[in-house]
C-alpha cells in the first residue's frame, strides 16, 4: 500500500513534493543516468543551494560533480559552456538572476549563440538555473524577474515552473535537451521554511521520471469570461483571484504559459477567441517585455476575438528594499482581481 502522503493511480505512485523537491528529483535521476550530467554554482555543495535548489545531492555525488564555487559569475558561466562544448551536461545556478550582467557575455554571445557561429558544428546542452522573484524585501539587486531579457535574446529556451509537477518534468526535458535551457524558478515557490510559499506549487508528484514538452502552456483554470495568461508565482495568485471572482459571477480562466521560449501562442490565442477577454500577469517589469508580447501575440492571431485587454505588470522602477514599497510596486491578487473585472464589464 502506498505510505501517508502518497497515492496510486493508474500504476504511478505520488507523493505531494515542494518545487524544490521535485526539482533535486529530476536532477539525481538525471546523474544517475548520465555520469557527464553535473551541477555547479555558488553554496550548491555543502550549503545545498540558498533556495534548496540543490539539497541532499551532495551526500550521493560527491564534490566532483556538485561543485562550489568561487564568486565569479563571468569565470564559471565561461566553463559550464565549455564543458557543454565538449561533451558534458552542466547545470550552472546563477544564485540571483539580477547577477547576469557580470556574465552577459558568456550567457548571450557564447551559451546562446555558439551552435549557430560553430555553423552546427557543436551544440551547447546546459541548463542555466536561476532564482527570481521579490515579495521577501531584498531590494532592487536580488529581487527582479528578467524573464523578457532571456526571452528576447535568440538561442536560449526559457523555462519558468509554477508547480512541482511541472518542475520535474520541465528539468527532465531541460538536462536533456540539446540547446541551452533557462531554467528559471521563483524563490517564493520552492518550499523552503524561512520563505513560505502560496498553497499550489506543492503537489503530488510521480516517482518515475517524465517530461513535460516545451512550448506547451497548462489551462490551470478553465472558464469562458475572461483569460488570464501568467506564469511563474502569478499562476497562483491568478488562481487565487479567480476563486474570488467566481463568487460574483465572473468565470476566469486561467493559463500557465510555463515556458516563454518556444512560446504557445495556440493555447492562448483560443482561450482568447473563448472568452474574448484578456488579462496578462507579469512579475517583469511592463515595458518592452512579456506582458505587451502575449498581448501581441494575441492581436496578430485573434484581434476580432478581442473585445478587452489589460496587463497587470511590475512598475518600470528598481525594486523598493521597503516591503510597503515593494508590495505596492509587484503585482498582487487583488491587482488581478480588478483588472478581471475591469475587462469583464467591458
Amino acid at each position: 500500500m502506498a505510505t501517508e502522503g502518497e497515492e496510486r493511480e493508474a500504476g504511478t505512485v505520488t507523493r505531494d513534493l515542494t518545487m524544490s523537491r521535485a526539482m533535486v528529483e529530476a536532477i539525481a535521476h538525471e546523474m544517475r543516468e548520465n555520469d557527464e550530467v553535473f551541477y555547479m554554482g555558488e553554496d550548491v555543495a555543502d550549503y545545498g543551494g540558498i533556495f534548496d535548489s540543490t539539497q541532499g545531492l551532495l551526500d550521493e555525488f560527491g564534490h566532483d560533480r556538485i561543485m562550489d564555487v568561487p564568486i565569479s559569475e563571468t569565470a564559471y558561466l565561461g566553463a559550464a559552456v565549455g564543458a557543454a562544448q565538449a561533451g558534458m551536461r552542466p547545470i550552472a545556478e546563477l544564485m540571483f538572476v539580477d547577477f547576469f550582467g557580470v556574465a552577459m557575455d558568456q550567457v548571450y554571445n557564447q551559451m546562446a549563440k555558439n551552435t549557430y557561429m560553430s555553423g552546427g558544428n557543436f551544440s551547447v546542452p546546459m541548463v542555466l538555473t536561476a532564482a527570481v522573484g521579490g515579495t521577501y524585501n531584498d531590494a532592487a539587486q536580488h529581487s527582479q524577474t528578467l524573464y523578457g531579457t532571456f526571452a528576447h535574446l535568440p538561442g536560449m529556451k526559457v523555462v519558468v515552473p509554477s508547480t512541482a509537477y511541472d518542475a520535474k518534468g520541465l528539468m527532465h526535458n531541460a538536462i536533456r535537451d540539446d540547446d541551452p535551457v533557462v531554467y528559471m524558478f521563483h524563490k517564493r515557490l520552492m518550499g523552503i521554511g524561512w520563505m513560505p510559499a502560496p498553497e499550489g506549487p506543492k503537489t503530488p508528484v510521480p516517482e518515475e521520471d517524465y517530461t513535460i514538452p516545451f512550448g506547451k502552456a497548462d489551462v490551470k483554470r478553465e472558464g469562458g469570461d475572461v483569460t488570464v495568461v501568467t506564469l511563474g508565482l502569478h499562476v497562483h495568485r491568478a488562481l487565487e483571484a479567480a476563486e474570488s471572482l467566481a463568487g460574483d459571477g465572473v468565470d476566469a480562466e486561467v493559463v500557465d504559459l510555463r515556458t516563454l521560449v518556444p512560446f504557445d501562442t495556440e493555447t492562448v490565442v483560443e482561450s482568447v477567441r473563448k472568452t474574448g477577454r484578456l488579462v496578462v500577469v507579469d512579475e517583469d517589469y511592463r515595458s518592452f517585455g512579456v506582458s505587451g508580447e502575449v498581448v501581441a501575440r494575441v492581436a496578430d492571431e485573434a484581434l476580432d476575438d478581442l473585445d478587452a485587454v489589460e496587463r497587470v505588470a511590475t512598475a518600470d522602477v528598481p525594486i523598493p528594499y521597503s516591503r510597503p514599497l515593494e508590495n505596492e510596486v509587484l503585482p498582487g491578487t487583488a491587482d488581478i482581481e480588478a483588472a478581471v473585472r475591469d475587462v469583464a464589464e467591458r
